[in-house]
């Protein structure tokens, strides 16, 4: 079936509704953990199910967008679906193209589907095949009007509201929010990893049976940086969960985890068995999410896309590693973001080198205006826009220089998973995507 590049005219969700009701309502055949969130909803999606698995349940997970393969999207127990089983999911989408273009009662033709609506469909539709415990859903675009809305949540988790997909004017976090609060189901269960006091109310509005609040009802007690990684302790309202290793950078990611065990204790009903999240949490990775491949040179991979998760990236280097040499930036990223405001987020100035490239995505940012950005902060800057010939260029040079550089690859999803495939190509990645 042919998809359009748009999305549903109208902010409405009529036209997926009547797709996933043509399939049979899929959506309803199991519970729905359902995510949104400025940053953190893929990680958090992911520690979710890592979990959900570890607590002997099957588990589909619905994320997007996907680094290396189109099939990343749909994973039971955080397996990619299979080629020829992706395939044959969305041509069963295909052979029903006549009823799902079905004209409307006035006789005016329906709005052909957009891509991410048939991938939404076809995820729904193959967990009700393969009978999973729980779907782990996250949004592709704020909540209210994402296709994924069809489902109903029995917890839905907001990890936080910050600034993206707006143009920052007027009140422009409580629109967002606003957005987001659309994916909790009255009745249902809430998880906020949000804390401003200011929009708590906007959430509140939407008449979840059950709130927690990060902070206020749980969250993360101690943090302290071990070797690869944070040893946390995370209260609930239900437990304590004490020397929880989890083997990834970046405090936010200790936040996205105490979200994480509150979503499935709201699911459970219960405090969760704490050597079960000990063990499941050990075993934890993070593709694409400051993934160190790496060490002498440091090499990492991190799909900050956004001014706030620049910020973080920046944190994350300036808080847990140590770099004798010089930072090596292989950026690309695409329209829609304020490359100064980036750029300034990550830090990047004097001394660094910037080697700017092209995301292989219909709305990359042209290499030459990343650069420009660079250039302006007093970065040495290179411009080659393959990400792949741009990772090659500056993994050499760090290489060359002894083992005190970094190359940090980042700016886009897009830009991470191109550079992501060479680094296996080089083998810097080990078959099953963790560090060597």
């Amino acid at each position: 079936m042919r998809a359009s590049a748009g999305r549903i005219e109208g902010l409405s969700l009529d036209g997926m509704r009547h797709i996933v009701d043509v399939l049979g309502d899929p959506q309803d055949a199991y519970p729905v953990i359902h995510l949104t969130g400025t940053n953190g909803k893929g990680s958090t999606a992911r520690m979710i199910s890592t979990l959900l698995i570890a607590h002997a349940l099957s588990v589909g997970t619905y994320t997007s967008p996907h680094l290396e393969h189109i099939t990343e999207r749909i994973a039971w127990n955080l397996q990619a679906i299979d080629v020829e089983e992706f395939a044959r999911v969305v041509g069963e989408l295909a052979a029903l193209e006549p009823l799902i273009l079905e004209e409307l009662g006035d006789g005016e033709p329906r709005a052909r589907p957009s891509h991410f609506d048939l991938l939404t469909a076809a995820a729904f539709s193959y967990f009700a095949q393969v009978a999973v415990d729980v779907a782990v859903v996250e949004v592709g675009l704020l909540g209210r009007w994402d296709a994924t809305n069809v489902a109903e949540a029995k917890v839905a988790v907001v990890t936080n509201v910050g600034k993206d997909h707006t143009d920052a004017t007027g009140d422009w976090r409580r629109r967002i929010a606003e957005e987001k609060a659309g994916i909790i189901t009255p009745g249902g269960e809430l998880v906020l990893g949000e804390t401003d006091p200011e929009l708590l109310p906007v959430f509140a509005a939407e008449g979840a049976a059950q709130t927690w609040v990060r902070e206020e009802d749980f969250g993360v007690e101690t943090d302290e940086i071990a070797l690869g990684g944070h040893l946390v302790d995370i209260r609930t309202p239900l437990a304590r969960y004490e020397a929880v290793f989890l083997p990834v950078h970046g405090a936010h990611q200790t936040e996205n985890a105490a979200c994480a065990i509150a979503a499935v204790e709201m699911l459970f009903g219960r405090e969760l068995n704490a050597e079960l999240v000990r063990e499941a949490f050990a075993s934890l990775r993070l593709p694409g999410r400051f993934e160190v491949l790496h060490r002498g040179p440091l090499l990492v991979l991190d799909s900050a896309h956004n001014p706030d998760g620049a910020r973080t990236t920046a944190s994350t280097l300036a808080e847990e590693f140590d770099i004798p040499g010089r930072r090596r930036w292989v950026l690309g990223m695409l329209t829609g973001r304020d490359v100064d405001e980036m750029v300034e987020g990550y830090g990047i100035g004097p001394g660094d080198q910037v080697v700017a490239c092209n995301p292989d995505w219909p709305r990359a940012m042209p290499a030459k205006d990343v650069a420009d950005a660079a250039r302006a902060r007093g970065a040495d800057v290179e411009v080659i826009p393959s990400p792949t010939e741009a990772l090659n260029f500056a993994w050499r040079s760090a290489t060359a220089a002894g083992e005190g550089d970094l190359v940090m690859v980042t700016g886009s999803h897009y830009t991470v998973g191109e550079a992501r495939t060479q680094c296996r190509r080089l083998d810097l990645l080990a078959p099953e995507g963790t560090p060597d």
